[in-house]
């Protein structure tokens, strides 16, 4: 909608209608002067918020995978490491490639 023509509207019929005697004085006036002034909202402020409020739970979900993960014993007898493990299958698709230059 146009806001001139809204605003156009809305003096109008604020004129046409007389307030009564129990408004205050200038009431009208106070209130159309704070229309302008609202605050843009800060989207980063907000976004800064919402993670501050994100930490507790957060910190309590990696100390407890924490403890988990140190209390947890590995069952196999492997003997072979996590490291070795992710190492092993992360290179193992460029260990079966045979070069043809």
């Amino acid at each position: 909608m146009n806001l001139a023509e809204l605003q156009r509207k809305l003096l109008a019929a604020a004129r046409a209608n007389r307030p009564g005697e129990d408004v205050p004085y200038a009431f009208e006036k106070r209130v159309v002067a704070r229309l302008p002034g609202k605050p843009a909202t800060d989207l980063l402020a907000s976004w800064n918020r919402t993670l501050w409020h994100a930490v507790a739970p957060c910190v309590a979900v990696v100390l407890l995978l924490g403890v988990w993960t140190f209390l947890s014993q590995r069952n196999d007898n492997s003997g072979e490491t996590l490291a070795a493990d992710l190492e092993n299958t992360l290179y193992a698709p460029f260990d079966s490639q045979i070069e043809t230059w």
